[in-house]
């Protein structure tokens, strides 16, 4: 059989989270920095997709059959995601790590994603390749980012629950297949899912926000929004932060937290079956 029972899942998830938090710091910040990039490369090339659609709905579904091909490379390659990574939860459930030894992971690949979805920002941003539909790229990115920094506390933090508990489940169905394809179409759906219902993540987030504010420095980018009508003073350093990057992480946090000690309990006896053996 080419599939894992959830209950396997489960049992599989505690030793991938204890070999996360034991890795070596610097590897686990390089690794965070290429889901960085993974993911902002799935961002980058949705917007690009759906920029000049004028219908919402169509846009968003565009952007949503795109945007996978980042989660599909962070899994395949062994990347550090930070949402993905609150997963871990599982295995201090299971008594094989301690609580503060995820934290300080989550911390370590939180800041690596950072690092590279800033990196592929600012590649994007002076590259040129927002000058598609003369310069209506731009434009797009900026009036994303724009958004993003005018969202209210509470939607932004219930938009990240949802959010994170359609990736979470998106990465443990990837472990639930024995095979690439199976993984493939594992991540896709649900990342799908999460894209066209436009809930946040902040990993992406933090790609799609810098990339705003690298384009707003640019005269001829600044100009053609000014000349689209586009009102972009929420888009601000510090709305980024305070504004979006803080409640989406923290709606991230919980919903991650839901699905995984959710399934924990649910297969309970099965998990911590597996982590006695695999402590005798």
């Amino acid at each position: 059989m080419n599939l894992f029972t959830p209950a396997e899942i489960v049992s599989n998830y505690i030793g991938t989270g204890e070999s996360k938090v034991n890795n070596k710091v610097s590897k686990m910040f390089v690794l965070a920095i290429l889901s960085g990039l993974f993911i902002g490369f799935g961002a980058a090339a949705s917007s690009t997709a759906a920029h000049n659609i004028a219908n919402v709905g169509l846009a968003r579904l565009i952007s949503g059959a795109v945007f996978p091909v980042g989660l599909i490379m962070v899994v395949l390659l062994g990347a550090e995601l930070f949402t993905g990574n609150m997963l871990i939860s599982i295995s201090v459930c299971c008594r094989r790590i301690k609580l503060i030894r995820m934290i300080r992971c989550l911390a370590i690949v939180y800041v690596g994603n950072f690092v590279g979805s800033v990196v592929l920002a600012l590649i994007v941003a002076y590259s040129g390749q927002l000058n598609y539909s003369a310069n209506g790229l731009a434009v797009y990115a900026m009036s994303i980012a724009n958004t993003k920094c005018s969202l209210s506390f509470v939607s932004a933090l219930l938009s990240g629950i949802a959010c994170n508990i359609l990736v979470c489940g998106a990465v443990l169905m990837c472990i639930a297949s024995k095979d690439v394809v199976g993984k493939v179409f594992a991540a896709f759906f649900p990342i799908m899912a999460f894209i066209t219902s436009g809930f946040e993540h902040s990993v992406a987030n933090m790609y799609y926000i810098t990339l705003g504010l690298f384009a707003k420095t640019i005269p001829q980018y600044a100009d053609a929004a000014a000349a689209a009508g586009k009102d972009l003073s929420a888009l601000t350093f510090g709305n980024m932060l305070l504004k979006n990057l803080l409640p989406v992480t923290i709606g991230n946090i919980i919903g991650g937290l839901i699905i995984a000690l959710l399934l924990w309990y649910g297969f309970s006896k099965k998990a911590e079956k597996a982590a006695a053996n695999c402590k005798s």
